[in-house]
């Protein structure tokens, strides 16, 4: 576990839900591979959705890499406030009927059960071409490790590739602080998890049967 002192949290995240262990959230990190990058600026928020890596060692809550097009124009507009990352885990619609206590009462409503992770920092974007080199290699290697004939950046010509790189910039945002959030059904009784889990088993999506593994039946 670590400690922190950030004040009022943005993430509304009821003490049953809260996740401070590091370790832990940067599992959901690197689990959810697709990251939404979140600036305010003068012109209003910007968004963008991007495959992101992390260092965990550097810093002390670790730092994200990343790349945005060139013709992204949040790269280009002075924040005025921390920039966010925001990485979404794995979650599923949780339906009333599962619950044992409806049977009892029927005072009981639909839910969402999903894990989120947000982390806050100061975005630093830059052109180095080297250094965009490096990054796009890390981010291309990281998900081609799961492919029968992983493919490597250096496959391509360098001449393509440079010419590539000139149309992105790359990011690295230091984490000053990080926010955790895991909600899958903690807070109902032993009665109505093992309802929820067993509604989930049964769903058609692959995703819901995923989630299901994580309710705590015990």
């Amino acid at each position: 576990m670590f400690q922190h002192d950030w004040g009022a949290q943005p993430m509304y995240v009821p003490p049953a839900f809260h996740v401070d262990d590091l370790a832990a959230l940067h599992g959901t990190m690197r689990e959810a591979r697709l990251a939404n990058l979140v600036t305010a600026t003068t012109e209003g928020l910007l968004a963008t959705p991007l495959p992101l890596f992390l260092v965990p060692e550097e810093g002390a809550y670790g730092t994200l890499y990343g790349h945005v097009a060139r013709a992204n124009t949040q790269w280009k507009l002075p924040p005025t406030g921390d920039d966010m990352a925001l990485f979404m885990g794995p979650d599923a619609y949780v339906s009333p009927s599962w619950y044992a206590t409806k049977q009892e009462h029927h005072k009981v409503v639909p839910t969402w059960n999903y894990i989120t992770v947000h982390a806050y920092g100061a975005v630093e974007f830059f052109e180095d071409a080297d250094r965009l080199l490096e990054v796009v290699t890390r981010l291309t290697n990281l998900h081609e490790q799961s492919q029968a004939k992983p493919w490597a950046v250096m496959e391509a010509p360098e001449a393509f590739v440079r010419a590539q790189l000139r149309g992105i910039v790359g990011l690295r945002l230091p984490i000053t602080r990080l926010e955790g959030k895991r909600k899958m059904s903690q807070n109902r009784s032993v009665q109505d998890r093992a309802g929820v889990a067993a509604g989930l088993v049964a769903s058609q999506r692959a995703s819901d049967r995923y989630v299901a593994t994580m309710i705590p039946v015990g």
